[in-house]
């Protein structure tokens, strides 16, 4: 699926016009035309103003059948919880993990990554 095409699609089932929709979502109409014609990749934040626009939940955006996606659930030591990120006080703070991310330079933010992974892989016994 290309976003582009979907956005567009949604845009025409909905009956907008590309002057609509950038009045309800307070993006230009002529960038809208750009994502729409696969010129310009939008961020996320530019397409949670576009779902609002809309007024459908953001997944729609990405999935095209009419009932929403089952929830992932991971098990930790039997109790099943939603997939960390999915509250917006874990939305939030991922938003300035990102922001915090792109400030670093390029051999810092391996640093930290590798550090990450090599903290987050299991334990291995010792004899």
């Amino acid at each position: 699926m290309i976003i582009a095409d979907r956005l567009r699609n949604i845009r025409e089932m909905k009956k907008l016009s590309q002057g609509e929709l950038a009045r309800r979502s307070g993006l230009l109409r002529c960038y809208l035309s750009r994502v729409e014609n696969g010129h310009t990749v939008p961020k996320i934040e530019t397409l949670e103003k576009i779902a609002r626009a809309f007024e459908i939940p953001m997944y729609q955006l990405f999935y095209e059948d009419e009932k929403s996606p089952e929830q992932t659930v991971i098990a930790r030591g039997g109790t099943h919880k939603p997939e960390w990120g999915s509250t917006r006080k874990e939305a939030r703070f991922l938003r300035e993990l990102q922001r915090c991310l792109g400030k670093m330079h390029e051999r810092d933010r391996q640093i930290l990554l590798r550090f990450a992974a090599t903290v987050s892989q299991p334990r291995r016994k010792r004899r």
